[in-house]
């Protein structure tokens, strides 16, 4: 089956990743931030080196690498309880990163909805990116020109993405307002395409019926 999912997406700094994870503390929804998974990996290991590597250099982790790892912590969230695929809708950020994993998760994904975080000042970007690196000791993002770095990539091989979702499903929030007000537009849509889903599904329902009768 499917996964029904809301894609949080967005620049580094954004703050895709902090909404996504408050609103997975709600019952029924599930966070997933590829790179948490990745930041959580054993330095020791060729994967986590890898890792690092492309990190520090601002570079993409190639796709077979970010497929794998994805596809073996659903797996781990559904065996341990956290995720349950029929019941929860999965928020995903950090992933698709271009349009070769956009094409991929095609086969797992039913998107409800893409949540584009946007801000256009990469001076407030950076400055964001480096209060986080002190705070939460993130050393990849303490460098401002691995950062400028990571902006341009997303630029040229994230972004795309947006394309490939189109417009129709693509809502797009403003990150120059307040955290709080970020995340309250994000969840008064959410709570209207729920509405709407629910509506819908007792729609069908009832025409169901009045065809059995």
């Amino acid at each position: 089956m499917k996964y029904a999912t809301y894609l949080f997406f967005g620049s580094p700094g954004s703050g895709k990743g902090t909404h996504g994870r408050i609103l997975g503390t709600v019952p029924g929804f599930c966070h997933l931030a590829c790179g948490d998974v990745f930041r959580s990996l054993d330095m020791h290991t060729p994967l986590g080196r890898a890792f690092a590597d492309y990190s520090a250099a601002g570079k993409l982790v190639p796709d077979g690498l970010v497929m794998e790892l994805w596809q073996s912590q659903i797996q781990a969230m559904i065996a341990l309880g956290k995720f349950n695929p029929r019941r929860d809708r999965l928020i995903l950020d950090g992933i698709p990163r271009n349009l070769s994993q956009a094409g991929i998760l095609d086969d797992y994904l039913d998107v409800i909805k893409v949540f584009h975080l946007t801000c256009s000042n990469d001076d407030e970007l950076v400055s964001r990116m480096r209060r986080r690196a002190l705070k939460d000791n993130r050393m990849d993002d303490a460098n401002e020109e691995t950062i400028r770095r990571r902006l341009q990539v997303y630029r040229k091989e994230t972004l795309p993405v947006l394309e490939h979702y189109g417009t129709k499903k693509t809502v797009t929030v403003f990150t120059a307002q307040s955290p709080s007000e970020v995340f309250a537009e994000i969840l008064t849509k959410i709570n209207l395409l729920e509405a709407g889903e629910l509506s819908t599904r007792q729609t069908e329902h009832l025409r169901a019926g009045a065809k059995v009768c």
